[in-house]
């Protein structure tokens, strides 16, 4: 009796499971008899349940578009339709689609990140936020950093950070630069964003809670006790606490210093938090996620985008040359050991080109994740009303279309080309822009001052920049150094 009842059981369960496939392959493969039509891109669904995703994330070098997006331009066009991320979706290398896609957000089309991302990001943050949400949450940052970026306390913290890591080099014939970038970009961050310094223990308890958190933040997103994944969810809420804390202690030092309770700040902190303390616009919740948020955007994206900067001037003596020399002229005119200002920044006109030609080249943000809000009509072909929409970045930035000799690290380009065209959008467009690309600028050109004048560095020939799609060089690039004085 016992045996047939567990018989029956394991025939339930089975019927349950094929069920759910049945409907997992249904929702894959209906579209393509129900809602698409004639005007709908030609492409391929691939296998059942994972359809083309696996090919789609394949490894590849980042200055190139992997051989999945190659073969399918190559076959059905710069605009295709294929079924990733368990959703049916229209994927475009086209560079007009793209334009209007990202211009139309909220209208047409709207941020759709996979849901794991949701759950480890949180519901409140910027990057995955829509409509009111995200417009409050992008409004507040845009105010930051425009307070903030050119503040000399401010600039004085990265150059003295900067100063502080490349001190650190002194006498080391080899350095892994990912790993000293990423030491660089979180203490300025967590300076700039919480008021710590990188000696403090809560610093080193919230770093080790974040390198937890990033390494969920790419992984297998199985929510088993155990997992990166889990592991990242349990750190988020650490890192949510103790940034609640430090709130905390910042409005019982405001009442001390005021005697009253009052949202008006006498505190001598200048740092985002403080100034978040007076934005009345955002919930707790809120403003916990925006700390989050400008952490993450801090740190992972600045760090990699001097990594990409250093590895491209390794492979251009001519480049690293020029660059040499305009920091060497702002250096001439400033007293021994002057800081940098604001004027000396915005003369650092090659070190923007350089900038500019490291992120076309080297792609950190490969796509966007977008829904299609209704059914849109674009050229000759229609996107079909909820499907996933992928505008691929690196598509035109690698287009030879677009850029002359694209694949070839060329910062002097940026001489004629208009940075803010529809051919380059390394940090996004419309309204979800990047707020904080300017302050990720800074850091790098102030970086690249003090390295440029101390050292020079040559790369392992074959270490590259490896999309997957998120973009990490194989061995942490590391760097041979040689040193010389100013």
């Amino acid at each position: 009796m016992a045996g047939s009842s567990t018989f029956w059981l394991l025939v339930l369960v089975g019927m349950f499971f094929i069920f759910l496939l049945g409907r997992l392959i249904l929702n894959q493969y209906s579209p393509l008899f129900l809602r698409v039509g004639p005007t709908t891109p030609k492409g391929s669904f691939g296998w059942p349940v994972l359809g083309e995703t696996l090919a789609f994330l394949n490894p590849h070098p980042s200055n190139s578009l992997g051989a999945f997006l190659q073969h399918h331009c190559s076959r059905y066009g710069k605009v295709f339709k294929s079924h990733l991320f368990l959703s049916p979706t229209i994927v475009s290398c086209d560079e007009e689609l793209n334009y209007f896609i990202l211009q139309n957000e909220g209208k047409l089309f709207e941020c759709s990140y996979p849901k794991p991302i949701h759950g480890i990001l949180g519901k409140s943050s910027m990057l995955v936020a829509v409509g009111d949400t995200h417009k409050r949450l992008r409004n507040v940052a845009v105010s930051l950093v425009t307070i903030t970026k050119s503040k000399p306390e401010f600039l004085h913290d990265i150059e003295n950070t900067a100063v502080r890591v490349l001190r650190s080099w002194k006498d080391k014939p080899q350095v892994i630069f990912c790993k000293e970038a990423r030491k660089f970009t979180f203490n300025v961050i967590v300076k700039q964003v919480l008021g710590l310094s990188p000696d403090e223990p809560q610093t080193t308890q919230i770093l080790e809670d974040f390198l937890t958190f990033m390494k969920g933040l790419i992984s297998l997103p199985l929510y088993i006790p155990g997992t990166p994944y889990a592991r990242a969810v349990k750190a988020r809420i650490r890192i949510s606490s103790a940034v609640k804390a430090i709130i905390e202690e910042r409005r019982r030092r405001r009442r001390n210093e005021d005697g009253i309770s009052t949202n008006k700040s006498s505190s001598s902190n200048s740092d985002f938090l403080e100034i978040l303390l007076d934005v009345d616009t955002l919930s707790e919740d809120e403003k916990v996620s925006f700390v989050l948020d400008s952490l993450l955007g801090g740190y992972e994206t600045t760090s990699l985008l001097m990594a990409m900067v250093v590895y491209f001037l390794a492979q251009s003596p001519s480049a690293l040359q020029q660059l040499k020399v305009e920091h060497q002229n702002i250096r001439r005119v400033k007293k021994k050991d002057e800081y940098l200002n604001w004027e000396d920044y915005n003369k650092m006109e090659f070190t923007q080109n350089v900038i500019n030609e490291a992120m076309r080249c080297g792609n950190i943000v490969k796509f966007v994740h977008r829904k299609a809000l209704k059914d849109v009509k674009f050229r000759d072909y229609k996107i079909p009303s909820g499907w996933k929409v992928l505008p691929v970045i690196s598509a035109s930035h690698l287009d030879p279309s677009l850029h002359a000799n694209a694949l070839e690290f060329h910062p002097w380009r940026w001489e004629s080309e208009d940075q803010m065209c529809k051919r380059f959008t390394p940090f996004g467009g419309g309204s979800r822009c990047c707020p904080g690309s300017e302050l990720g600028r800074l850091e790098v050109a102030f970086f690249l001052h003090h390295l440029v004048q101390n050292f020079r560095w040559r790369t392992e020939d074959d270490e590259q920049p490896i999309a997957y799609p998120y973009v990490e060089f194989k061995r942490g690039l590391p760097l041979y150094l040689e040193d010389y004085p100013i």
